[in-house]
């Protein structure tokens, strides 16, 4: 009994001070400016972190939807960007005019990437979308920097991609630069991975005659069926031009990072079928 007395006791005693405890906080600020100050702007420091914080996080969550969100535009704007590339509004229409459906023959689909290789020899990118989405072997494939590889077999819902860092992918490019413009010249080559740096490939068959310089963009060509012209494949880091040989020796540095691919752009060509069975066509009646 006296010990329940004793713990009464001492829960009395605690709440009495407690009590005192804010009459005391009270008074003190009922009687102090500069403590009234300073309470108020650090209850407003402690709201304002708090919904910082409530904020980030919010972001956070909704940080995949807007991602996702950010890669439709994108493609969008990409198949606006080279249509009107391919359309009379970019050249003189007395040198050459391109008809509607042409400029507008290249789709883009998003995709997002859910495993890829860089230590092979033959490298894959693996993607979420698959024959149900339309995706067909063959399409090219296009990150937000530039060129990532081809389709080489689909599933329903998958689609595993040739990346560019394949010993047996080839893409047909050509130099960019001041120089080649002004001449109205075009630099002409093979874009092919030797299979040792995942940021270098190397551009064959460059006429050693045409001005090449380190620093210069190197671009997919128009001479190709998978990709529109124009797309970034890198830029050159070094160059040598050999006495007797024919050819530039050229090293270009790619513009896409292999190690942090998330979504990319499945390209269509809506007239490569048309467009092959024609040179077949003519290749069988030779």
């Amino acid at each position: 009994m006296s010990q329940l007395l004793g713990l009464l006791n001492r829960a009395k005693y605690f709440l009495l001070f407690l009590f005192l405890e804010l009459v005391s906080f009270y008074l003190i600020k009922k009687n102090n400016v500069q403590w009234d100050v300073t309470l108020f702007n650090s209850s407003n420091a402690v709201a304002s972190r708090t919904m910082e914080l409530s904020y980030g996080a919010k972001e956070y969550l909704h940080l995949k939807d807007e991602n996702q969100r950010l890669a439709s535009e994108n493609a969008v704007l990409r198949e606006m960007m080279t249509a009107y590339q391919q359309s009379s509004e970019t050249r003189p229409t007395y040198f050459y005019e391109a008809d509607s459906l042409y400029a507008d023959r290249f789709e883009f689909k998003i995709a997002k990437v859910v495993n890829s290789t860089t230590a092979r020899t033959k490298n894959y990118v693996t993607i979420d979308k698959g024959t149900l989405d339309g995706i067909k072997p063959g399409m090219g494939v296009i990150g937000p920097k530039g060129v990532i590889g081809q389709v080489k077999s689909c599933s329903d819902h998958f689609s595993v991609v040739y990346s560019i860092l394949h010993s047996d992918f080839r893409v047909s490019s050509e130099v960019v630069n001041k120089k080649l413009v002004e001449n109205n010249e075009t630099a002409l080559g093979l874009c092919v991975w030797p299979g040792e740096s995942r940021s270098l490939v190397e551009m064959n068959t460059v006429d050693k005659f045409k001005p090449v310089a380190v620093g210069d963009s190197v671009v997919t060509s128009s001479q190709n069926l998978i990709f529109p012209p124009n797309i970034l494949v890198g830029n050159v880091s070094e160059v040598i031009t050999p006495t007797n040989g024919a050819f530039h020796e050229i090293s270009v540095k790619l513009a896409t990072d292999f190690g942090g691919l998330t979504y990319v752009y499945v390209v269509q060509n809506r007239l490569s079928s048309e467009q092959q069975s024609l040179e077949e066509e003519a290749l069988e009646n030779e």
